[in-house]
Parts: C-alpha cells; sequence; structure tokens
C-alpha cells in the first residue's frame, strides 16, 4: 500500500506544495520541515521546468527564480535523500513530462524510489498518455497521480476507477494561484470519484485562507496549497520558515476538526 495513504489516516490531511531551489536548496530543505512542523500532512515538490503550463505566476516566478540559481534534477535528488533522513511525512514531486523524458523516464522514476519519493504528479500528461509511464511507476511502486479538472465531467469515473496515491482535483480553470473565492460545483465531482475508487481526493489550485481550506476539506480529503506559500517564500526569501509553519499550522487548524 502507498505510503500517500498515512497523509489521509488521521483526518483531513494538508498538503503543501514548495518548489524546490527557490531562492536556494538550503531554503526549501528549511522550509519543508516548518511546514512539516507547522502539520502538514504531505509534501508535495516541485521540480522546475522552463514552461511550466498549468502554473500561475506566482508559482512560475519561483520556477524561474529556482532555475536562474542552478538548480538541476540530480540536485533536487540529491537534497531530497538528505531530507528523507528526518522528514519522513509522505513526499511527492510535481514536475512536467520534458523533466522526465529528458533524465530518462525509467532512470528518473527508478531513482524517485530510492530516494523515498512516494508519488509522481505530471499536469501536463493526460490521462488518455499515462500509458507512457505507467508501467514504470507500477514497477517501482511510485504512485502516478491523476488530476480531475471541473472539465473531466464524463471522464471522472474512468480516471477514479484507475487512481493512485491521492486524486488531485483542480478547483477551478485556469491555471494555480489564488483566488478570492472558488466557485466550481465541486461536490458532485468528488461524489463521482467516491462513488469509483477509496483513493483519497484532495482539492488544490486557488486555495489560501484557512476558511477556502476548510470549506474544501469539509467536502474532500484534505486541501493543497502552493501560490499562497510561494508568496511567503518571494517576500521572505531565505527568512521564509518561520512564516512558513505559522501559515501552515493557521491551515491545518482550519481542517483539524472536520
Amino acid at each position: 500500500m502507498s505510503n500517500i495513504y498515512k497523509a489521509f489516516e488521521n483526518g483531513k490531511a494538508f498538503i503543501a506544495f514548495i518548489t524546490c531551489g527557490d531562492p536556494d536548496l538550503e531554503t526549501t530543505g528549511s522550509v519543508v520541515r516548518a511546514a512539516v512542523r507547522g502539520g502538514a500532512d504531505l509534501i508535495e515538490l516541485g521540480i522546475p521546468f522552463s514552461d511550466p503550463t498549468a502554473e500561475g505566476p506566482v508559482i512560475q516566478g519561483a520556477n524561474l527564480r529556482a532555475l536562474k540559481g542552478g538548480i538541476t534534477t540530480d540536485k533536487i535528488f540529491d537534497f531530497v535523500r538528505e531530507l528523507r533522513h528526518d522528514v519522513k511525512v509522505p513526499m511527492v514531486f510535481m514536475t512536467y513530462a520534458n523533466v522526465v523524458f529528458s533524465y530518462g523516464a525509467e532512470r528518473f522514476i527508478s531513482t524517485c524510489r530510492d530516494i523515498g519519493i512516494d508519488g509522481l504528479i505530471l499536469p501536463d500528461i493526460p490521462f488518455e498518455e499515462k500509458e507512457e509511464f505507467q508501467p514504470i511507476c507500477s514497477k517501482y511502486g511510485v504512485s502516478l497521480m491523476s488530476l480531475i479538472a471541473p472539465t473531466s465531467e464524463h471522464r471522472v469515473a474512468m480516471i477514479a476507477k484507475e487512481a493512485e496515491g491521492f486524486v488531485y482535483i483542480v478547483s477551478s480553470l485556469g491555471v494555480t494561484g489564488t483566488r478570492s473565492e472558488i466557485t466550481t460545483d465541486l461536490s458532485s465531482i468528488v461524489k463521482m470519484i467516491k462513488d469509483n475508487t477509496d483513493v483519497p481526493c484532495a482539492i488544490g489550485f486557488g486555495i489560501s485562507t484557512p476558511e477556502q481550506a476548510r470549506r474544501m476539506a469539509a467536502i474532500s480529503d484534505g486541501a493543497i496549497v502552493g501560490s499562497a506559500i510561494i508568496k511567503i517564500l518571494e517576500k521572505h526569501g531565505k527568512e521564509s520558515a518561520p512564516m512558513v509553519r505559522e501559515y501552515v499550522k493557521s491551515m491545518k487548524d482550519a481542517i483539524r476538526d472536520l
């Protein structure tokens, strides 16, 4: 059974997204540890890519800062090896197909297993094309996670039936970024997922306040937050860890008793 399920064992999960190498890997390490101390149940680590099509300006900025700083996939692998000495919560990579292809899919995914990465999210790979990666992920026990967007209606059941790790529900159309309100009818999507799989589902894209996290976690198994954390890093740089810990704690506290 995937290690990812541990994130959902004790109630609603809070999932924190952090871009590796923004502004440097030392800061990423301190921020990941701060998020875990604040109550994050799972960490999504972004591997920077020069053309991150699913991302809004905040995470695009983080990608560019990391790439300018000389970040590479190998440096991130070494970083995760070191992180795993003391960070025990499930961790997954979020990146783009090109990053995996250019590294060599088998080499990339087998390294994920070796360093303790539990899953992989590739937002630019449609469900119909996941066969390029699925057999390799299965071979090495790395969950290939599915995204379900509000436009997926007729495919929700099909995607859910084959889901692994957790289902990433995209709250609204467009790119990542904080939103003042999330208007999509997500409860019907969640119901369809639940009718077709026991794999947990969490909602991301646009969640930034404790109230939003609570509302989204109330209808699903957890909330995913990225841009709001990256904004703290953008503002405070190497001094971000204490602020990230406080922020994550406020978000986790908001969903704790659901």
